[in-house]
């Protein structure tokens, strides 16, 4: 039987394992700090926290804390076990809990168990861990499961070095309740999330949307004040989608966006780090930070000739606009946006099959960038400043 001291010492664990997964950053941070309190929670040396990924068949590490051993990391880029070597979260855990039964408890698991046993399949699994504290010189360990929304989610694993007093039941209840709130944490963490992707994402592409680009061209034209990091936006309208929403219908539309959307991914992807997304109706963008603008245009001028690939649709006008060129100062978001606007106004005003690029015939005499100089910067109707321009 615990005392009150210990009890109240349990229950401030409790509370300060929940207040520092709130506080947490990032999400793995948030998963790094559940670990480190349960550590201290339980009077481990070391701890981690592992999720079980159901379709690679194995657990993955996705924290570790306390003393760790050589080939052990605080964030892991790829540390995972298959489950079949460690199968409890799938195997009898499932049997005993998942389907009906009881409520998921933790289980213990000793060094100084003999190797062998019975022979039963729970024992070959326990031999398992043993041999597992053994390598990396713990003593003892407690594993709880992690489980969200009524599933088996990973598991919270504390160790104790050798020589320091064998967990017990009690400390095996202990670990379920820690277990249990770091699965809240960590389901508030994933809906958070969720939202935040919602919230920058467009539903119809899974390509980013204008608020995504706007805080991250902001970010962006700050670091080329600041550093002089080269910033360029290609600005794409896709030609034709009228004409499928009217002949064919809305729902091919929509198959044409999603297929254009794939490829704007794809050319994206040829310069590290491009946040490819659409800008709402029929206009996409990508926008890169630190690729020359040469290879820029050349990515944007692949983009052109994929989209007339497309089955539907008659391919895209293309501007580009990057700090890289001689395009004058740029000093905000607005002016590279207008600057990109501008470029792909001339592109779909003179159905060219290539990007038009801002400052490349004559610098800032460049009739793209006299256009783009023209509006009024604190105009409300960016994207469509040049629309009723068109012939």
């Amino acid at each position: 039987m615990t005392d009150s001291g210990e009890c109240d010492g349990r229950l401030t664990a409790v509370v300060e394992l929940a207040q520092a997964m709130a506080a947490a950053q990032s999400p793995l941070e948030s998963v790094g700090a559940a670990a480190e309190r349960a550590m201290r929670a339980l009077g481990g040396s070391f701890a981690a926290i592992s999720a079980w990924e159901r379709e690679h068949g194995r657990l993955r590490v996705l924290a570790n804390t306390g003393e760790l051993a050589e080939d052990e990391e605080r964030y892991p880029a790829d540390e995972s076990y298959a489950v079949h070597d460690f199968p409890e979260i799938a195997g009898f855990l499932h049997e005993e809990w998942a389907g009906g039964g009881a409520e998921p408890r933790a289980w213990v698991e000793s060094a100084a168990e003999p190797d062998e046993g019975p022979g039963g399949r729970r024992d070959a699994y326990r031999r398992q861990r043993v041999d597992a504290l053994r390598r990396r010189g713990r003593g003892c360990c407690v594993v709880a499961p992690i489980v969200l929304h009524g599933r088996a989610w990973g598991e919270l694993y504390v160790a104790r070095p050798p020589g320091a007093p064998a967990f017990g039941r009690a400390d095996a209840d202990f670990a379920t309740v820690l277990a249990a709130v770091a699965a809240a944490g960590i389901a508030q963490t994933e809906r958070l999330e969720e939202v935040r992707r919602l919230a920058f994402t467009d539903p119809l592409t899974g390509l980013g949307n204008r608020r995504a680009v706007d805080a991250r061209l902001d970010e962006a034209v700050e670091r080329h004040v600041v550093e002089g990091v080269v910033v360029s936006l290609v600005v794409c309208d896709l030609n034709g989608l009228k004409r499928v929403n009217d002949t064919l219908g809305h729902a091919v539309g929509d198959r044409l966006l999603e297929r254009f959307g794939s490829v704007l991914s794809l050319c994206g992807a040829m310069l590290p780090g491009t946040l490819a997304a659409r800008l709402g109706g029929d206009e996409f963008c990508l926008l890169t930070v630190g690729p020359p603008a040469d290879e820029v245009v050349r990515v944007a001028g692949e983009l052109c000739r994929r989209a007339l690939e497309l089955e539907l649709g008659e391919g895209v006008a293309c501007g580009v606009a990057s700090t890289g060129d001689p395009i004058g100062t740029v000093g905000s978001a607005r002016r590279l946006f207008r600057l990109a606007d501008a470029a792909q106004y001339r592109a779909k005003a003179a159905r060219a099959a290539q990007p038009v690029v801002a400052g490349r015939d004559g610098g800032r005499r460049d009739p793209v960038v006299q256009l783009a100089d023209q509006a009024p910067p604190a105009a409300t109707t960016e994207r469509r400043r040049f629309r009723g321009r068109r012939p």
